[in-house]
């Protein structure tokens, strides 16, 4: 990605799976990670002297993060995007909101991304919804 593509604090992102455009806010503690990082160059996420890495390379690279971090093997840079989905629906993002973020093609693509979200915490905001009438 390149900085040119956030404007007025939102990335505008072309996914390659599918072509869609996806305008996405950029969230303060992202903001400041952006700015906190490396500039030299156009990219976010580049090499040593600014140029844009492969795909490849960023898996190689988020995956040698993980080892040092101590997390499992199966922390992966797909993972990144479904533990996103997952941390939305915990904070009450509706499924179309996760939908325009994600810039997934269907809701059933969200229903699985989500599954695995914190049903304790949504069944507790659920249930609290419901007025308290005797």
């Amino acid at each position: 990605m390149q900085r040119a593509q956030i404007r007025n604090g939102v990335m505008t992102i072309t996914q390659q799976k599918t072509g869609a455009e996806v305008f996405v806010p950029v969230h303060p503690a992202l903001a400041r990670s952006i700015k906190a990082g490396p500039t030299k160059g156009l990219y976010l996420i580049g090499d040593k002297n600014g140029r844009p890495i492969a795909r490849t390379t960023l898996s190689v690279l988020i995956a040698a993060a993980t080892e040092a971090a101590g997390l499992p093997p199966e922390c992966i840079a797909h993972g990144l995007r479904k533990a996103a989905l997952r941390r939305l629906a915990e904070h009450g993002a509706t499924s179309k909101e996760m939908q325009a973020v994600s810039g997934a093609k269907t809701l059933t693509e969200i229903e699985r991304y989500t599954r695995q979200a914190d049903q304790r915490r949504l069944a507790k905001a659920a249930i609290s919804a419901l007025p308290d009438k005797t």
